[in-house]
């Protein structure tokens, strides 16, 4: 049987947190169970803070490389200035450096058939400027995913999504690429006021 983290527990909080927060906890309990403790039994005191240490660590590892905030907002306002050609080819050749296999594909509901492991998803991205996204857009690719007998569906944008698209979402299993997860995959992205290095 597979334990799950109770998603309000102190842990999870800690998880979703700056890592560097569960640091200072786990020094925290650390210097407090020392002054606790008497002179021969201090290092016991120490060791209550080593389950937050594990956590820093873990977020630390989870969050390595993920932009910061002030970053995310620019890149999110660099990647609405693009055009669909632009972000096209950016998104493209960021899934290409990520170790995906790229088709662009001319359905409604998707932009790209990406392939990794011999699973394939289809991708959907061109709505990337919408600054709500509702339950409708990601309904379309999930029964486009469930035609082509495919695997996993991903869906790109720069805005939010409705609660009611996020839930949908979790119940069919759709990868919501947005902000940080966004930035991050588009790390690399030549802008449209860089034409520095990009061939025309």
């Amino acid at each position: 049987m597979k334990l799950k983290m109770a998603k309000n527990s102190i842990f999870a909080i800690l998880l979703r947190s700056p890592w560097w927060v569960s640091g200072l906890v786990a020094i925290a309990l650390a210097l407090i169970g020392m002054a606790l403790m008497p002179p021969g039994y201090r290092i016991y005191g120490m060791l209550t803070g080593v389950p937050f240490t594990v956590i820093c660590v873990a977020a630390l590892k989870k969050q390595w490389g993920t932009p910061s905030k002030a970053r995310t907002a620019a890149m999110m306002e660099k990647i609405r200035a693009l055009s669909w050609r632009e972000f096209a080819d950016e998104i493209e050749v960021a899934l290409r450096r990520d170790g995906f296999d790229v088709k662009r594909i001319d359905l409604p509901e998707a932009d790209f058939a990406i392939t990794s492991d011999g699973r394939t998803a289809l991708v959907s991205c061109r709505r990337w400027k919408v600054a709500s996204t509702g339950v409708e857009p990601l309904r379309e690719l999930c029964n486009a995913v469930e035609r082509g007998g495919l695997y996993d569906a991903l869906y790109v944008t720069t805005g939010e999504f409705t609660q009611t698209a996020m839930e949908f979402a979790v119940e069919k299993k759709i990868r919501l690429i947005r902000g940080p997860a966004l930035a991050k995959l588009m790390r690399e992205m030549k802008t449209a006021g860089d034409k520095s290095g990009r061939k025309t």
